[in-house]
């Protein structure tokens, strides 16, 4: 699944890394973290997967288009999405953080 989400994300052209990356990187680059899973679970087995994953969009400055190309890439691939924006004062970077859950596994 992380591989699929890595290859997904790549698609807006910036750089992607899974939870971090090795060297600094400068903006506008995107980092994704597995959050938890949210398994339905029947018969006492796991029936369905369901892995939550938060994409944290890192820029110095308000870039919509950028935004919009992602959540493009989302709606193209089916998948729903929360989004929450935050600024950063002790890195001067603003993070736009989207929640998404991949099912199947």
């Amino acid at each position: 699944m992380s591989a699929y989400l890595a290859q997904l994300l790549s698609e807006a052209g910036v750089p992607v890394a899974r939870s971090a990356f090795l060297k600094q990187q400068a903006p506008p680059y995107i980092v994704y973290v597995f959050s938890h899973s949210n398994n339905f679970l029947a018969d006492s087995k796991v029936f369905l997967k369901r892995d939550n994953y938060q994409i944290e969009l890192y820029t110095e400055k308000k870039d919509i288009a950028l935004e919009e190309k992602l959540e493009g890439i989302f709606d193209a691939h089916g998948l729903v999405y929360d989004k929450t924006e935050t600024y950063l004062e002790s890195e001067k970077l603003i993070e736009v953080l989207y929640e998404i859950q991949l099912i199947g596994g």
